[in-house]
């Protein structure tokens, strides 16, 4: 899967960097161990974080940056990171949907930025275009329905769009039977390094709880 950075984004964050990890995965409902580890790291987020404090970790902050300079508001239509730690800093459980959404969402509130998981035998063509959403454009949020894009970054393949921070689209989404897993990181802190780190616990995830042996991941952004 080729990914490109489109002038768009570039133009607002020129520091953007993203990881994408592509790999062969066995999903599963539900993984105990699994849980553990995200129940630990509930604990702790709610030792050493508030809600206000939240909004300054450096993922969170860069990307909300971003969508003020896209023209959205980030406290209406929250960073998918900051929706999941903001949950669970109000003492709520967090959804248990499948192993490998679970596992995504353990590594987005681990290291604060926002991750789209897809099925990637779902796409249309074999491009992906990091974008941003304009008025009227069709997008269909994973348990959200119609969502208006408009000011958001957007990943689109030939079809249309796939992913945002906010919430990936219905039509990609990971299931029960997925087989071909991509994640998509996305640095809008321009910090290679911590995207790095980000996309080899997703490998190390996925190699203890998905029957994978981690996949590859890669490193893009503006060319």
């Amino acid at each position: 899967m080729k990914i490109v950075v489109s002038n768009e984004i570039s133009s607002v964050c020129p520091d953007f960097v993203g990881a994408c990890v592509d790999a062969q995965v066995e999903n599963s409902q539900y993984c105990a161990e699994l849980w553990d580890e995200i129940h630990q790291c509930e604990e702790r987020f709610r030792r050493e974080l508030t809600t206000e404090l939240l909004k300054e970790q450096p993922g969170i902050a860069a990307t909300r940056r971003v969508y003020k300079l896209c023209g959205k508001d980030p406290s209406r239509y929250r960073p998918a990171s900051e929706q999941l730690i903001r949950r669970m800093l109000q003492g709520k459980e967090l959804y248990q949907i499948d192993t490998l959404v679970d596992l995504i969402n353990l590594a987005s509130i681990v290291h604060g930025y926002s991750i789209g998981g897809f099925d990637a035998s779902k796409f249309v063509g074999d491009t992906l275009c990091l974008g941003i959403g304009r008025e009227g454009e069709p997008y269909e949020g994973i348990g959200r329905g119609m969502l208006n894009i408009a000011g958001l970054p957007v990943y689109r393949d030939q079809q249309g769009g796939v992913g945002t921070p906010t919430s990936d689209h219905e039509r990609t989404k990971i299931t029960l039977d997925t087989r071909h897993l991509v994640v998509l990181i996305n640095g809008y802190d321009g910090n290679e390094e911590r995207v790095s780190e980000n996309a080899r616990y997703i490998q190390d995830l996925l190699r203890r709880f998905a029957h994978s042996d981690g996949g590859v991941f890669t490193i893009y952004r503006h060319d």
